[in-house]
């Protein structure tokens, strides 16, 4: 059935990334400060929310490896996640706490935030049961540097019509977000070049760890002083009714097409561990056939 449903959704994605595209480049209105340079947030943006997807994706399929290892401290795992949910949805709503959220975000986004997270945490454990988490993690870590890269790449050639330069290397997003990228590349590379039995595990460790940047580089223009401007969704930031309307159906077809690069990747890592697998099993009984022969031969030499 997946073999028949993915040329339907790959035309569908196509089609939609090119009307996508159309809207970008000709319909939607010039930024009356920046001129048609501006139309690079159309690509530069839904990269990043889904390099920032993808990368939280990674975390929580490496949390769940890590925790299955051992049935009680899953439940650990499940509970503290949980905990955290239920604290993240009743915290906002606290004026104190309400009082220290960043200037355009609402209580109710960041309770919603919260439930989604723990949601999605189950979720996944659910659909991807034992050593499929790993295949997960590393597939969206993949998937992920991709569109992270297409991030520092949109990034400077937009900056330089409008700053004035490439890159501000004291500009804490720009650097915290190469720091990102560099994290997981480290960890696609601790995975194609490691032959150690931990190799997973350790992955799974530098995934948790680098998945703690993600914040970092969202929050860091309401808590820096950065270069990039303020969000234009929320945050004090604003932009064009018209403009948003073709920034999130950019964002639409940039998930479509990261889900099918995730959904071909997956599949073609599933089919490289069941040949390494078969190709395993066919070593041990290639050693172990000559030893059976010479024991048949030995004994007949006996009789």
């Amino acid at each position: 059935m997946t073999s028949k449903l993915f040329p339907i959704l790959a035309v569908l994605t196509a089609i939609l990334l090119g009307y996508a595209f159309y809207e970008a480049m000709f319909v939607a209105p010039t930024d009356a400060l920046q001129g048609d340079v501006y139309r690079i947030i159309y690509y530069h943006v839904p990269s990043a929310w889904i390099a920032f997807l993808l990368f939280f994706i990674n975390f929580v399929a490496s949390v769940q490896f890590l925790a299955n290892g051992n049935p009680s401290t899953k439940r650990v795992v499940n509970w503290v996640v949980i905990v955290l949910g239920s604290l993240g949805f009743i915290a906002p709503f606290f004026p104190q706490v309400a009082a220290q959220l960043p200037t355009g975000m609402y209580p109710s986004s960041v309770a919603t935030t919260a439930l989604l997270i723990v949601g999605v945490y189950f979720l996944v454990g659910r659909l991807f049961p034992g050593e499929t988490l790993d295949m997960l993690a590393l597939t969206a870590a993949e998937v992920g540097v991709v569109f992270c890269t297409v991030v520092l790449v949109t990034g400077p050639i937009w900056a330089r019509p409008v700053w004035g330069i490439w890159w501000a290397p004291g500009d804490i997003r720009l650097t915290s977000t190469l720091v990102l990228w560099l994290i997981y590349v480290s960890y696609l590379v601790l995975r194609r070049f490691s032959d150690s039995a931990q190799t997973q595990k350790l992955a799974a460790v530098l995934a948790v760890f680098g998945a703690l940047d993600v914040p970092l580089v969202y929050f860091s223009i309401w808590f820096f002083r950065t270069q990039h401007p303020q969000p234009v969704i929320g945050g004090g930031g604003s932009i064009d009714p018209r403009m948003l309307r073709v920034l999130l159906l950019n964002w639409v077809a940039f998930l479509c097409f990261a889900f099918l690069i995730s959904w071909s990747r997956y599949q073609l890592e599933k089919v490289r561990r069941e040949v390494d697998e078969a190709e395993a099993m066919e070593s041990l009984r290639d050693s172990a056939a000559p030893t059976g022969a010479a024991g048949i031969s030995m004994g007949q030499g006996m009789k």
